[in-house]
């Protein structure tokens, strides 16, 4: 089956995992036969041939892009034309597609002969298992995020309770200041977090979902800590979540997160190779619902849920934050060996607030490996 990619290796997580090393402008991949090659030019090939020496590199000044140019043709209509002709020099005449490959570039390799299939479930699988160099930066990344989940958890230990609000070193503690401290952590790691990383009060009222938090902190409720940072060197995610309380702790909320545990340990405990993401996530599900939480299993078709456990339980973690295997209600493929997931269960009652944990699995041959479990799940920072 032959391949085609076009793209950048920062944007698009299909031609990262081909050609791993960052590369900001786009370019075309190509793979027939156990061949594997890409066009690129003088400013380029070097780079590649260092990273993936496999590759066969075909520069566009072999393919004729200055006797192109010569006619004047706009730019873009230059590159397809080299595209084209770089696939035809592979011999390609049918290809398997990213679903996001241009419109313009995939019309005009049609109307030369070359059939093209766009197909999910290929690139999906092919970015999986991840390779030990992927493998490596999801570490990095996950260590990264442990020293930024550890920051947090100083700055609200060492913070005191003023009223509803803490404090720290004199100033009103904000989502805002601890945002930017883990980040700086995450980032002195080599692994930068987004800016919408999520430290947010989850009290009765608060806004659910992926509310990044802003303002104040407050004292003797629950505080979620979401955070996924990226490491530079392979563009490799982690993804990890800890719920905090600095000061007391209640009953309600002291049983919400028992209960999400809970949820989170049967859950982990199912999941091992050729078991179907959306079993897993069913084990959460019938926790929650014994508790009596809704779920997603429960609504009513068309009914918007913002309480209960109103979310998938994971996703796969990788060249992307969120990727392929779903744990959820679409999560029909089978769990493989080293797929590398974020079981993520949680739950919003809407008189008492939310609670959620995650934590980053690797999937082993006989069961799983916790790359964050090293970090306590304590509601106390």
């Amino acid at each position: 089956m032959a391949v085609l990619i076009y793209g950048d290796t920062v944007r698009s997580p299909a031609m990262r995992h081909e050609v791993p090393l960052g590369i900001g402008d786009p370019f075309l991949y190509l793979e027939d036969n156990g061949r594997r090659g890409v066009i690129t030019n003088v400013l380029e090939v070097d780079r590649i041939a260092a990273a993936a020496p496999d590759l066969d590199r075909l520069l566009v000044d072999a393919l004729g892009i200055d006797d192109l140019i010569a006619q004047g043709l706009p730019r873009e209509e230059v590159y397809r034309e080299v595209f084209l002709r770089g696939a035809r020099e592979f011999g390609i005449e049918s290809a398997t597609v990213p679903p996001d490959f241009p419109i313009a570039l995939a019309d005009r390799m049609r109307a030369e002969g070359i059939e093209l299939t766009p197909d999910d479930d290929e690139f999906d699988r092919r970015r999986r298992q991840k390779s030990p160099a992927e493998m490596a930066g999801v570490r990095r990344a996950t260590e990264a995020g442990l020293a930024g989940l550890a920051e947090c958890a100083r700055m609200l230990r060492e913070a005191s309770i003023d009223g509803d609000v803490l404090r720290l070193d004199g100033e009103v503690l904000t989502s805002e200041a601890v945002r930017a401290s883990v980040r700086e952590v995450c980032a002195r790691a080599g692994a930068p977090a987004p800016d919408d990383i999520i430290v947010a009060p989850m009290r009765p009222g608060d806004a659910i979902g992926h509310e990044s938090g802003s303002g104040p902190l407050p004292a003797n409720a629950a505080i979620c800590i979401d955070l996924w940072p990226q490491d530079e060197a392979s563009g490799c995610w982690s993804d990890m979540t800890r719920t905090f309380v600095r000061g007391e702790i209640s009953d309600a909320v002291a049983k919400l997160h028992e209960l999400v545990l809970e949820a989170h340990e049967r859950a982990c405990a199912a999941v091992r190779p050729g078991v179907p993401g959306v079993e897993v996530y069913g084990v959460a599900c019938d926790v929650f619902e014994a508790a009596g939480h809704p779920t997603q299993r429960t609504k009513k078709p068309g009914e918007t849920l913002q309480h209960g456990f109103y979310f998938g339980l994971g996703h796969g973690v990788g060249l992307e934050v969120h990727e392929a295997p779903a744990l959820g209600r679409t999560g029909k493929e089978p769990l493989i060996a080293g797929d590398v997931i974020a079981v993520e269960p949680g739950t919003v009652d809407p008189d008492h607030g939310g609670m959620r944990v995650e934590d980053l699995l690797v999937v082993t041959e006989d069961g799983y490996e916790n790359l964050t479990d090293s970090f306590p799940y304590d509601l106390t920072p």
